[in-house]
């Protein structure tokens, strides 16, 4: 027997085994709040969410797109968009109205969903349908089902369809769709959720935003053990051990960007002489870039909380490889052991890992993404000889992946892609800037941070700061660049390319990796 693998399973699950207990804490004192809610409740909003859209006309293997912060609505969205046979686009909601026009239009959504607070900012953003997540406008939407309605079910589920399309910027300056199955998805979550240790005691807290490719997958895999989702639409580091304290949370993900908030947090709480929640209790999972030994230490000498890490991309759905701290590592020091859990990890079940003859670190599982939404040259480049090439760098320990450098040229800032060649476009349409090469560089907040090396015209002038400005004013805040530095020129090969492992090079001087 066979029976197809869809992300219905999970909610399916969760509703069925444990239909009273709270599934979702929504953030409080925000437009569209659902506050408490049940697992019962979330299955029939979710379900109701399909009649709704049935009602709209939205047929399925159309696109949804989410435009929003974490929020109760946003988890009701993946089940009730894609369970039912339609694909879910979740949006970075940082990106700027040109970006998430571009995402709408490329994907084909039929439907937007935008969280109230961007719709000032997102005002020129439109689809057949564009419904804001305020409780009023989205109310029938999100509706728990009516007695007697039923949503008109999936006809022939298949686990090979596409059950969202989750948009990455990657190396080129218009973002690609990654198509995530359900096969994909539903494997990811629960292998994720397997070497996590995910089980129905935990308390799981969104702090990694839902957009990201669907919050790592850990949305299905808490859901499917019953667990209670603490929803968090804010980075805040106090914010995030005030919750973790009043909820029990015992789980969490972030980037390093978030883990330095809460350890800066957690300074400020023994300074006023106030407690740091958590200890011996909270497992925080970290990926986006490879933090600072020092700082995963930190994490587990001042917090007393276990540190996690994973290494994966959005075409992996992500999870690749997982480094958790093993018995044998128990009577190391801290800092042995910090170095240890410096490593990206080992490959978890079904995950193949290889680095080729030049560095790139490869990859084959049932994680890899069928490809890329209407990109088949970009396709057949990245899966063409049968393992998707990540363009990281690095090599195998043993066991062990070690990611030491970025042969692709993505600054990882906070967690976030950002396309030094959107910068650079950027950059060059400003009419003072003759060359641009940008590159990231050290941060000890952000991991990496973008940094733009120019060179002006002739007899043109500008400062670093007006070029920042101009950048401000055309991309996403966090793509910009952070610092500017002018040069009276940027050296190339005989062939005119720019070495950018050249130009980073100063920049990173003594460091044993090429990312941070």
């Amino acid at each position: 027997m066979k029976v197809a693998l869809t992300v219905g399973d999970f909610l399916e699950r969760g509703a069925l085994v444990y239909p009273d207990r709270v599934a979702v804490v929504d953030e409080p004192g925000v437009p569209g709040s659902l506050g408490r809610v049940t697992y019962d409740e979330l299955q029939r909003r979710a379900r109701g969410m399909a009649a709704a859209l049935d009602a709209m006309g939205v047929a399925q293997g159309e696109r949804v797109a989410v435009v929003s912060p974490n929020s109760a609505r946003f988890l009701v969205a993946f089940f009730g968009v894609s369970a039912f046979g339609r694909i879910l686009v979740p949006v970075n909601f940082r990106l700027n109205a040109d970006e998430v026009s571009y995402i709408i239009e490329h994907s084909g959504a039929s439907v937007l969903l935008l969280d109230p607070e961007l719709d000032e900012v997102l005002a020129g953003v439109t689809a057949k349908e564009r419904i804001l997540l305020d409780g009023d406008a989205d109310a029938e939407l999100f509706a728990p089902l009516s007695d007697g309605v039923e949503p008109r079910p999936w006809a022939a589920p298949d686990e090979d369809a596409t059950c969202s399309i989750n948009y990455t910027s990657g190396t080129t300056a218009r973002p690609k769709g990654v198509q995530l199955t359900h096969r994909n998805c539903w494997l990811n979550a629960s292998m994720f959720g397997w070497h996590a240790g995910v089980s129905d005691r935990d308390v799981y807290l969104h702090t990694l935003p839902m957009f990201h490719c669907n919050g790592w997958g850990m949305p299905y895999a808490v859901t499917a053990m019953g667990c209670t989702q603490v929803v968090q639409r804010k980075v805040d580091g106090e914010m995030i051990l005030s919750r973790i304290g009043e909820e029990g949370v015992t789980l969490l993900c972030g980037a390093p960007a978030v883990m330095a908030a809460v350890l800066d947090a957690g300074v400020a709480r023994r300074e006023r002489g106030e407690e740091v929640p958590g200890r011996d209790r909270v497992r925080m999972v970290v990926a986006g870039a490879p933090p600072p030994t020092r700082a995963i230490e930190r994490v587990e000498t001042e917090l007393g909380w276990e540190f996690v890490q994973i290494y994966g991309l959005t075409e992996t759905a992500p999870l690749l490889v997982m480094n958790r701290a093993r018995p044998e590592w128990d009577g190391l020091d801290a800092g042995e052991r910090a170095r240890f859990l410096g490593r990206a990890g080992v490959p978890v079940l079904g995950v193949s890992m290889a680095v080729d003859d030049e560095g790139e670190v490869l990859t084959r599982s049932n994680h890899v993404f069928a490809g890329y939404w209407n990109q088949p040259e970009a396709t057949a480049a990245a899966l063409g000889d049968g393992w998707f090439h990540t363009g990281d760098g690095g090599y195998l320990d043993g066991a062990h992946t070690v990611i030491a450098d970025r042969k692709k040229d993505v600054i990882i800032s906070g967690g976030e892609n950002v396309s030094s060649i959107e910068v650079e476009d950027c950059l060059f349409q400003h009419p003072a800037v003759a060359e641009v090469a940008v590159i990231g560089v050290p941060d000890d907040k952000w991991g990496e941070t973008v940094k733009a090396l120019v060179v002006l015209r002739p007899g043109m002038t500008t400062t670093a700061e007006e070029l920042v400005e101009h950048c401000r004013g055309r991309l996403a805040h966090f793509k910009c660049p952070t610092s500017v530095e002018l040069r009276d020129a940027l050296a190339r090969t005989a062939t005119g390319k720019l070495q950018k492992f050249k130009l980073r090079a100063p920049y990173w001087e003594g460091r044993e990796r090429q990312v941070n």
